[in-house]
């Protein structure tokens, strides 16, 4: 039974609503705190009416007016290329590829249709990436430090598991916070996704199985969410983010953290007490029952024991190395059906560059993943990756003193450790110090994922830009769909499978992480580079509809679940899919002037 499971039952809806709503009474006093400081802070800021760009200071200079790029569509074909390199407003945030010059420059009018197209196969391509790397690199890493570090599973799973399953959207989120004139995208996607994850999925696990949520993690999820979104929607009315907001959506998470780890170390003591009064001889049976989990778990290592070989065979170094490299298991590729094989041969060649480039550490095995030949290559490769990926690799080609570049230096010094790793450790034996390998595997896939997601930004722009729509609308759908896609599978199969309740608790939990972290990270980064705040350019209605619906989602479901006495049935799912199908009709209606707000 988890935590909130016996509120389910036994109690008055009603009591569970007021409960409710005095836990919102403590954290609107957060806000209210966070309100006090930002007028203390602000004071001296600029002026409502005085809106600095956090790209484009302003100066004394003056400063010819920026055109928006989308106008590129309605020139010439023969001015398009000249407009696109001239114009700050084509211009990417960071990222290896210039998309929009690549289709007004190096593509003739008449093929456009075929640059956007390839556009669209590589835009899929990058959400492979994302998808490969923080299932497969950065989430095993994340588990093997939180390992490492000896942390509770609450405390992993609402930090360094949250962290790894909203990957994507946080490193999307921190380059669209690169400048103002893609914010819109982060905010497009993270509300996106909130409004996708809470009502399609949330629907759909309640069709697939329906079933009875526990009590106080719903209830207290869905407030801790419902003033994210709040927050999130008042930088949005002001129309910037100054550094006591981005810090106070950090502390606000980090006090959800801390209300989820206590909630839980509660209910845990009181059950153990319950247990302790009502039966007497619980602990006896308690150290009983663990005495049969070690038996059947040494019995079954003996089991094993029996059967083992009597030779052993030992590889060789350079068969270590290439099995090590080999991201084909050809067991599983004879047993998977056909579309399982056509999805695994474009996965072949990310897969194959991630495990030459990133290492990955796994706690659960004897050997902890320990790959002599390949590890060691990590050595070299790896800090070699990170400083050519890292600003668009500025610091890799940086050279010292004018003459001897970083990368050099990197390669000099990754060779000499890999060397002293190679000759001083074994094949059959990890080192001691192993376990720093699960970091550098963390700060490389990390930087995998900010680079595919730095490209899914700029071609989101791109196509933006060339069918005029915003950057809202396109972090709404694209970016957020893209996201959220591997979440809407995992969560759905697990519901499928029987475990609706784990399911919907994942719903709510990786959200709040996504948006306050992907805010607040974002927002404190770009200030920290010099800006006094983070002015943000929201496309007009589409941000308040999509504010709204997110918001009158998280009412519903915080007003309906517990007068269902927290009974989740299909009907409720139908609803919470009819919304989304709502909203997204009322999204694109918005998006193409249908909808539009009337002008005094």
């Amino acid at each position: 039974m988890t935590e909130g499971e016996a509120e389910s039952e036994g109690q008055a809806p009603w009591a569970l609503v007021a409960r409710g709503l005095l836990n919102l009474y403590w954290v609107l006093s957060w806000l209210c705190v966070l309100l006090m400081v930002d007028t203390v802070s602000g004071a001296g800021g600029p002026s409502a009416g005085t809106r600095i760009s956090s790209q484009f200071p302003a100066s004394g200079v003056n400063q010819s007016p920026v055109v928006d790029c989308r106008e590129v569509c309605g020139l010439n074909a023969s001015n398009r290329c000249d407009f696109v390199r001239s114009n700050p407003d084509c211009r990417s945030e960071g990222g290896y590829l210039d998309y929009l010059e690549g289709i007004f420059c190096h593509f003739p009018p008449d093929l456009l249709p075929l640059a956007v197209t390839l556009y669209a196969f590589w835009l899929l391509y990058l959400f492979l990436i994302l998808g490969v790397t923080a299932a497969k690199f950065f989430c095993p890493n994340l588990s093997a430090i939180s390992t490492t570090l000896k942390l509770s599973h609450n405390v992993a799973g609402v930090t360094f598991l949250a962290f790894g399953n909203g990957a994507p959207d946080i490193f999307s989120a921190l380059v669209a916070f690169s400048g103002p004139r893609t914010a819109g995208l982060a905010f497009g996607a993270l509300f996106g996704a909130g409004v996708l994850v809470t009502t399609v999925v949330a629907g759909g696990i309640a069709i697939l199985h329906p079933f009875t949520a526990a009590s106080r993690p719903f209830l207290r999820d869905v407030i801790f969410y419902m003033v994210a979104v709040f927050l999130i929607f008042t930088a949005l009315y002001r129309g910037r983010v100054t550094l006591a907001w981005a810090l106070g959506y950090l502390g606000f998470y980090v006090f959800y953290v801390v209300t989820v780890v206590l909630c839980t170390w509660i209910y845990q003591w009181q059950r153990r007490r319950s247990l302790v009064y009502s039966v007497p001889g619980t602990p006896e049976m308690l150290s009983g029952s663990e005495e049969d989990r070690v038996s059947s778990n040494t019995n079954s290592y003996d089991y094993g024991e029996e059967y083992r070989p009597l030779l052993f065979y030992q590889e060789t170094t350079a068969q270590i190395l290439l099995q090590a490299l080999n991201p084909l298991n050809y067991r599983k590729w004879r047993t998977k059906p056909v579309y399982w094989r056509a999805l695994k041969v474009f996965k072949l060649p990310v897969e194959f560059l991630l495990l030459l480039t990133v290492p990955v550490m796994d706690p659960d095995k004897e050997d902890g993943n320990w790959k002599r030949p390949l590890n060691c290559l990590h050595l070299v490769i790896s800090p070699l990756f990170l400083v050519l990926t890292l600003q668009s690799g500025a610091y890799g080609v940086y050279e010292i003193g004018g003459l001897f570049p970083v990368w050099a230096v990197v390669v000099i010094t990754g060779t000499a450790l890999a060397a002293v790793t190679f000759f001083a450790t074994s094949n059959s034996e990890p080192p001691r110090l192993h376990w720093l390998f699960a970091f550098l595997g963390f700060l490389t896939s990390a930087l995998w994922i900010n680079a595919a997601a730095t490209e899914v930004v700029n071609i989101l722009r791109s196509l933006g830009v060339v069918f005029r729509l915003s950057n809202t609308v396109l972090g709404l759908t694209l970016l957020a769909w893209g996201n959220s896609i591997g979440d809407v599978f995992s969560d759905l199969t697990l519901a499928r499978q029987g475990y609706p309740r784990m399911a919907f608790s994942a719903c709510f939990g990786g959200l709040i992480f996504n948006i306050l972290v992907g805010v607040g990270l974002g927002c404190l980064l770009q200030i920290s580079r010099g800006h006094v705040a983070v002015e943000l350019e929201p496309d007009g209605l589409l941000v308040w509809v999509l504010a709204g619906t997110l918001g009158l989602s998280l009412v519903c479901s915080l007003v309906s679940v517990p007068l269902q006495c927290f009974q989740l049935n299909r009907v409720y799912g139908c609803c919470l899919l009819l919304l989304y199908l709502t909203f997204l009709l009322v999204a694109l209606l918005t998006e193409f002037g249908v909808i539009r707000l009337k002008t005094v």
